[in-house]
């Protein structure tokens, strides 16, 4: 039996995206290991959650810009994490070539549609219901210098009811990715474990 891969979850919110996967990882049904959640506040809602939750948090503040890249990249690289996943982090994450292909994005709408700097939470969802279109859903992605740009891992989708608003899409679009992160998951430690 492999030991459980050990990944770092960065945050920007409260945190509901982490606390799905560890309860994946409680049910048994992901074999990986939440090694470091790392938030750039700590006031962020999901800080508390985490800790709560028995999980080390790391806060790498924004401020000074320059040196963030730098110090986030020291504080994986000390976590032992073998993958990153980018649990609504909305800050731009600078792959290059230490986490390439190790690095994946959930989104909350069907890529390539509707991503991109600014394109999160509430306002993706707005822009669905805008644009008229009678789908939606959710992309979990390889993460490369663009935002919501690289590779599709997979995609699940819902219908966008004639009289959602953007509340109501968005709580049926987290339900897919509550799937989704994990699916994808499978899929990229199948693909790590077989190459």
């Amino acid at each position: 039996m492999n030991a459980p891969t050990p990944i770092a979850a960065l945050i920007s919110g409260g945190g509901r995206t982490v606390l799905n996967l560890a309860d994946e990882i409680d049910a048994g049904n992901l074999p990986i290991r939440i090694s470091r959640v790392v938030a750039h506040r700590e006031s962020l809602a999901g800080v508390a959650r985490c800790r709560d939750r028995g999980l080390e948090v790391t806060i790498v503040p924004k401020d000074p810009a320059e040196t963030m890249d730098d110090r986030l990249d020291e504080v994986l690289l000390e976590s032992g994490a073998e993958l990153i996943c980018l649990c609504g982090y909305l800050r731009h994450f600078r792959v290059g070539e230490r986490w390439a292909g190790r690095t994946i994005n959930i989104h909350p709408a069907l890529l390539p549609d509707f991503g991109g700097k600014g394109m999160y939470g509430a306002h993706v969802h707005r822009a669905v219901i805008e644009s008229g279109r009678r789908e939606s859903g959710c992309t979990v992605h390889f993460v490369d210098e663009e935002y919501d740009h690289g590779p599709t891992i997979l995609q699940k989708r819902c219908v966008v009811h004639p009289d959602d608003d953007h509340e109501t899409l968005a709580a049926r679009v987290f339900a897919l990715e509550c799937d989704a992160f994990p699916e994808a998951l499978q899929q990229v430690l199948l693909g790590m474990r077989t190459s």
